[in-house]
């Protein structure tokens, strides 16, 4: 076929959807540093909520690169274009598209994508995850590589493979039991519910949590979720990060509504960070991230090829049916019939098209 995806990495980036750009740094009296300064690494992706295309990947792996080469930089900010996602994952459309049925190109895709999350543990800067809106899928991977992650208080933390023909073996599984703990990972990655900013924060996997909701010249926070230490006397659970409901949701969703999300207080604390980072003695720095690293790249490297190999070959199967569904699917529901699906596998049937063709949502009504 002459429309294959080069997996070759180019020497100058291609995409045009991750920008590349650095920023100043401030020393503790707020002054600009001279001769300084941070890498600031943008998923410029917003539409497709700052999915990675092959190209991008390529792209990252490119800047991780030349930022670790930088001798004037003091760290890198990794991040997403606008307020509403840092990165939702792989871009559907094209695993949909392209890679459905294809193992052995998906095989040489997550080539790079390895290479991409290798490449921000091993990067000679301290990394940033500047957390600007949802990190899901592939995106909390990404994240959960880096160093630090300081998020805005409306964004939302979780995996979503079980529910769409995949799972999270890019790095969930191997990172979000060093973070959280074994069952409060387990149940991430497999109900593919997902947490708030304050409970995220709150299971020890944010360093900062930042409000960002502006309403009536007043900083509020999530109003969607509880934000207070609080234990349900009903229950006994700690509801602290969890999702309000009935009345108290809907004045949560109008109380969002009057307002706007100003990132400002994002960039300062990443500022802030940046600041502590600055007065360090750098190699002192570096070493003791990468001692710290240790212990994410042991279950990482352990793990990475077979799993590259499994993704792979689900391919041919519940990622051919999931990721279809996803880009097919009508707004709302883009699953596909769990329960049919299972009574057909229980029955026996093959895994062929027929079956994926049957299992795929129904198309939304014309009225």
């Amino acid at each position: 076929m002459n429309d294959l995806v080069s997996h070759e990495l180019p020497c100058t980036a291609t995409s045009g959807q991750v920008r590349y750009e650095t920023r100043p740094v401030r020393d503790g009296s707020g002054a600009t540093v001279d001769g300084l300064h941070a890498v600031w690494l943008t998923l410029d992706n917003p539409r497709q909520l700052n999915s990675y295309t092959t190209d991008m990947v390529k792209d990252v792996i490119l800047g991780l690169r030349r930022a670790s080469c930088d001798r004037r930089a003091v760290a890198v900010v990794f991040t997403g274009a606008g307020d509403q996602a840092f990165c939702t994952g792989g871009n559907t459309k094209e695993y949909a598209e392209y890679y459905a049925g294809r193992p052995e190109e998906y095989r040489q895709y997550m080539r790079l994508f390895n290479d991409m999350v290798s490449a921000v543990l091993a990067c000679d800067k301290p990394v940033i995850c500047r957390a600007n809106g949802m990190r899901i899928g592939g995106g909390q991977e990404l994240g959960m590589a880096c160093d630090y992650t300081i998020a805005q208080d409306l964004a939302r933390f979780g995996q979503a493979g079980p529910r769409h023909g995949s799972a999270p073996d890019g790095g969930a599984t191997d990172f979000l039991p060093l973070f959280v703990g074994i069952e409060h990972a387990t149940l991430s990655c497999t109900a593919c519910e997902p947490w708030s900013a304050h409970k995220a924060h709150r299971l020890g996997l944010l360093t900062e949590v930042v409000s960002c909701v502006v309403v009536d010249g007043r900083v509020v926070p999530n109003p969607l979720v509880i934000t207070d230490r609080w234990v349900d006397p009903t229950t006994g659970q700690l509801v602290w990060g969890e999702p309000k409901q009935g009345e108290a949701r809907e004045e949560g969703k109008a109380l969002l509504a009057r307002g706007a999300v100003d990132l400002s207080r994002l960039d300062e604390a990443v500022d802030r960070l940046l600041t502590k980072l600055l007065e360090t003695f750098p190699g002192c720095l570096t070493r003791t991230l990468e001692s710290l690293r240790k212990h994410k790249l042991q279950h990482w490297d352990r793990n990475r090829e077979s799993s590259r190999a499994w993704l792979a070959l689900n391919m041919l199967s519940e990622a051919h049916a999931g990721f279809r569904a996803f880009n097919e699917g009508p707004k709302g529901r883009r699953e596909v019939d769990f329960a049919l699906l299972r009574r057909r596998i229980a029955e026996g049937r093959p895994f062929d098209q027929a079956l994926i063709d049957e299992v795929q949502p129904a198309p939304a009504s014309v009225p």
